[in-house]
This record gives C-alpha cells, structure tokens and sequence, in this order.
C-alpha cells in the first residue's frame, strides 16, 4: 500500500530541468510539471521535452524566442503573467502561439515597452502596434519548407516517370502483341 500512495505522489527531476526552476514527474504518460516562477528569468531556459505544465509567470522575460514552444507537444498548461513583455517584431512569435494554444493566457498579458504600448494587451496588437516586421520564421520551419519542397517536387518528378513508363510498357505489349500476330500469319500451316 505504501508503494502505490508513492507512485501517486509527484516525484522530483534532476537530469532534464532547467537549474533555475524545479520540475515535478507527473508520471510517464502524463509529462512534467516545470515551475520557473519568480526566478528573475531574462530569458527562456531549455524545457523539458515532455513538459506538460509550465509556469514562466512573475519573471523578467521581455519575449520568447521564435520556434521556442513549438517542440512543447505535451504542454496543456501555461502561465506567463506578469513579465515586462517588450511588444515589437519579436512578441509576434508569442502573439500568434499563444493565439493557437490558449486565448485565456493571450489575455492575460501587457505590453511593458515601448511606452506607446505599455499596458496594451498583447492580444490586441496589430501590424501598425509593431511596424514594419519582417515575418520572423524559426529556422526549422525554413527547414521544414524545403525538405517538403522537396518531397512535392520528388513525388511529382516519380509520378511522371511512372506514367511514362506505363505508357511506353503499353506501346511496347501493343507492338509485340502485333509483332507476333503478324509472325503467326507469316509461318506456313502444316497439317
């Protein structure tokens, strides 16, 4: 009985969480608990790859680099309240997630800076709250867009073949097929 109340009760990591925060086992098939909360974070710290809650709240995160939650696929909880989020080209990234994984937590956050933008809820910025951005795509994604560019092109590149390849097997078994009606009518019927 001891045994089954520990196997409930969270248990502690060491190897994959980040030095600053503390990191809870939730249990294989539900992930990892990953508490950063009021650790004065400037940035964000390599997560667990099955981090499955994760608190960021209370920090000094200015924005989260592109492509940086996007390996997070267990992750159903998150909390980034109160950090001085800096609302220019960079907060995109952010904006755009956060609108596909929780509006809930969307709403929560303020711009800190610029002082134009200070205390605009992230949700609400649009292209001219940011100027002019060049669309800041992790470099996985570029990745990504060639390997299928490449996979289309090689797909379209063996179906032509393959028709080609029909098309002449047909012209070949229609040549042959005559070929040899054309060789019966030649040689002489003995009886």
């Amino acid at each position: 009985a001891v045994l089954g109340c520990a196997l409930l009760l969270p248990t502690a990591l060491a190897e994959d969480c980040p030095s600053p925060c503390r990191c809870w086992s939730l249990g294989e098939p539900w992930g990892t608990r990953v508490e950063c909360s009021s650790r004065g974070l400037r940035s964000l710290p390599a997560l667990p790859r099955l981090t499955r809650s994760l608190q960021l709240h209370n920090n000094s995160l200015p924005s989260i680099p592109a492509g940086a939650l996007d390996s997070l696929g267990h992750l159903q909880q998150l909390e980034l309240w109160d950090n001085p989020w800096h609302c220019d080209c960079h907060i995109l990234y952010l904006k755009l997630w956060l609108e596909d994984f929780s509006a809930p937590a969307l709403a929560r956050l303020r711009c800190a800076s610029p002082a134009h933008l200070r205390m605009k809820p992230l949700g609400q910025l649009t292209g001219n709250d940011l100027g002019v951005c060049a669309r800041l795509l992790p470099t996985k994604c570029l990745q990504f867009f060639w390997r299928d560019l490449l996979l289309i092109a090689g797909g379209v590149i063996t179906f032509l073949l393959v028709a080609w390849a029909l098309k002449l097997s047909k012209k070949l078994i229609c040549q042959l097929t005559l070929g040899g009606r054309r060789l019966r009518r030649s040689i002489p019927k003995t009886h």
